[in-house]
């Protein structure tokens, strides 16, 4: 069973991947609740932290339910980095990630991200001076490579790990790619196929049903599973996949009961942490997930997404469960 640093998971631990405006402490419980091992939180700045900006502090809250969880940062700044990591020990997580994977442009252009896969070397030496700046274990997620050409992730993962990298998340995919096409997971098999290596190795991208979790550590042997986007409105796909492996058979879905009363939950302890405003707004990405495959429901959903008072949304939930209360979902 992989452990990360003396940290003990379960055999094939799934993982809530950090995701922006996404993976907040509302969202992680959820998720914890539905069988999660493991939980990140959105990544955050370490150029924001040292500046004490508001929205990177929030995020490092963390919660004694949520454990074993991860505080993830990205930057390119070693000083940056190293008083990040201070900061951050403060909310005293289990894990401190760091972010080589985010794609997005705004954080590529600042060598941070998916950036640093054009700099290995800084990469691995970012990793090694944070391993050595911290008594908590050292982890990294990142990509296959920056594009097609220039995937060298079976050398990479084995540097990180030689630095002291305790575990390393791969998403199956380039960041030329950003998040299209399919990813690629035989390059992360590569990984942990290497005889060097002895770090736990986990699949990211594409984990969307227990099958496909199976066929990641059946087919390609990996030691664990982090879902990203699957789990955007649907924290079930934890205990679904952990049914799945247990029993070959696929959990009943959530019915609409279960639904609303997360939908209810998730908003209101969105609102108890970020405020009102921020709790109604950042909480409508989760609805069309939460509520899919009903039919003729987008006057609800319309009202859910564009609402911007909490009583107006918590109505509608109540009209939801009075209307299509008997709506019997199916395993897709």
């Amino acid at each position: 069973m992989p452990k990360i640093g003396d940290i003990q998971l379960p055999d094939f631990p799934l993982l809530l991947a950090p995701m922006e405006d996404v993976s907040d402490p509302p969202f992680r419980a959820l998720c914890k609740e539905q069988g999660a091992d493991v939980v990140y939180t959105e990544f955050i700045s370490s150029e924001g932290l040292i500046r004490d900006a508001e929205k990177s502090v929030m995020k490092l809250d963390i919660y004694e339910k949520e454990r074993p969880v991860g505080i993830q940062i990205f930057g390119a700044n070693l000083e940056s980095m190293l008083q990040s990591v201070e900061i951050v020990e403060k909310s005293k997580p289990d894990i401190i990630d760091i972010n080589f994977g985010c794609p997005v442009k705004k954080v590529v252009s600042r060598g941070a991200g998916a950036g640093i896969l054009k700099d290995i070397d800084l990469m691995v030496s970012l990793t090694k001076a944070m391993v050595e700046h911290s008594n908590l274990p050292i982890t990294v997620k990142t990509r296959l490579g920056w594009d097609d050409d220039s995937i060298r992730i079976v050398e990479v993962a084995e540097r990180l790990q030689d630095v002291g990298c305790a575990a390393i998340s791969i998403h199956g995919r380039t960041r030329a790619q950003m998040y299209k096409g399919n990813a690629d997971w035989n390059p992360i098999r590569d990984v942990k196929n290497n005889p060097r290596m002895h770090i736990p190795v986990f699949g990211n991208g594409d984990v969307n049903s227990p099958e496909t979790a199976m066929k990641m550590r059946d087919e390609y042997g990996l030691d664990g599973a982090m879902i990203g986007r699957a789990s955007i409105g649907y924290p079930w796909i934890f205990r679904e996949i952990k049914h799945f492996f247990e029993t070959g058979t696929h959990l009943a879905p959530p019915t609409m009961e279960e639904r609303v009363d997360a939908a209810r939950r998730h908003l209101q302890m969105s609102i108890d942490w970020k405020g009102e405003i921020l709790g109604v707004f950042e909480t409508r990405r989760h609805y069309t997930n939460y509520f899919k495959g009903i039919p003729n429901f987008k006057e609800y959903r319309m009202k859910m997404v564009t609402s911007d008072d909490s009583a107006s949304v918590f109505a509608a939930f109540d009209e939801v469960l009075e209307k299509f209360g008997d709506h019997k979902f199916t395993t897709v």
